[in-house]
């Protein structure tokens, strides 16, 4: 497996990869046709994929993370978002969304990041050092789901805000 930063040409490959990822996901009301996609482009359109990496197998991509910059409380820098990740289905469970995951923040944090924050499965995220931190929120997901690693500093307090990408 490669991961790689995002290319101009990757564009339509990184759509393709999370529409796949969540189409039919639990997240989404039945029906519902996936967002994420949208969410990566309007990033990259407003210049706010801080960073977007690619994963391959065999010269295919296959998975995608972002992270963006991100308001958590009083701290108007520093923190950054990691959302959406997606793998294609046929790929996952393999740990490319974990290699994915690994990697972005070791990236993050080698540009100074002060953590990041996002929101996810717990029972995923914990094994990358994410957990809940009491006090920190995101406007109407229950707290179980909010997570925060930091790096070094305080622990974040207040409330997560996110890019208007991620309210579209």
């Amino acid at each position: 497996m490669l991961i790689r930063d995002e290319r101009p040409n990757d564009k339509r490959l990184i759509s393709q990869i999370h529409y796949a990822a969540f189409k039919g996901h639990p997240v989404h009301a039945p029906g519902a046709e996936p967002t994420e996609h949208l969410v990566v482009e309007h990033l990259r359109v407003a210049n706010e994929l801080t960073l977007s990496l690619l994963a391959e197998v065999g010269g295919e991509a296959v998975g995608h993370i972002a992270l963006s910059r991100a308001v958590v409380g009083a701290d108007r820098s520093g923190w950054f978002l990691l959302g959406p990740i997606g793998v294609l289905p046929r790929h996952q469970n393999l740990g490319i969304g974990s290699a994915l995951v690994r990697e972005s923040l070791q990236r993050i944090r080698s540009i100074g990041a002060v953590g990041v924050v996002l929101v996810g499965n717990p029972g995923f995220y914990a094994r990358f050092g994410f957990g809940n931190v009491q006090g920190l929120t995101y406007s109407g997901v229950p707290d179980q789901y909010v997570l925060a690693i930091c790096f070094g500093c305080k622990p974040p307090l207040g409330e997560i805000i996110a890019h208007e990408a991620f309210t579209l």
